[in-house]
């Protein structure tokens, strides 16, 4: 477990706290960003690692990680702008190299970023590697985060 401020992110099951995981992700993509029941919820959640950042008993983030690969990404809208994205994306990195160290070869994460968030992103040490295309309606970029070459996170 990483603490961050008051910020505790765990790494947990689909199957153990799916219901803290949709609850997070109901929030910020079906509502908020009116992202579709059928394109959000997939089979990859049953294998993937997931990160659930809790402040006290509050689930506030998630974050999924396939291979070296982040996606899912959230941060409840009350909870943003307080550090808790940037300790979320930092232990999803952690995550991904010490996997990479294991000899699964994963010298670089990738994930596909809406396109406000993109600034967010190149802080953590991200860099586009794509042109904007849309993702169920929301313009996206592919980025990757190189474990070579990337500044420290910050």
């Amino acid at each position: 477990m990483v603490k961050a401020k008051s910020i505790n992110i765990q790494t947990v099951s689909w199957q153990d706290y799916a219901l803290s995981l949709r609850e997070i992700r109901t929030q910020v993509f079906i509502v908020e960003q009116h992202v579709t029941e059928e394109f959000e919820w997939d089979a990859l959640d049953e294998n993937a690692i997931h990160l659930l950042a809790m402040v006290g008993n509050q689930p506030i983030a998630c974050a999924r990680i396939i291979g070296n690969k982040i996606g899912r990404m959230a941060v409840i809208k009350t909870s943003r702008g307080k550090g808790f994205g940037m300790a979320l994306i930092q232990k999803a990195l952690e995550i991904i190299k010490n996997n990479g160290q294991k000899g699964n070869g994963k010298s670089s994460a990738h994930l596909s970023a809406q396109t406000h968030a993109i600034g967010f992103y190149q802080r953590a040490g991200f860099v586009v590697t794509s042109e904007e295309y849309c993702d169920v309606d929301i313009p996206h970029v592919d980025m990757e985060y190189n474990f070579e070459s990337s500044e420290p996170l910050r």
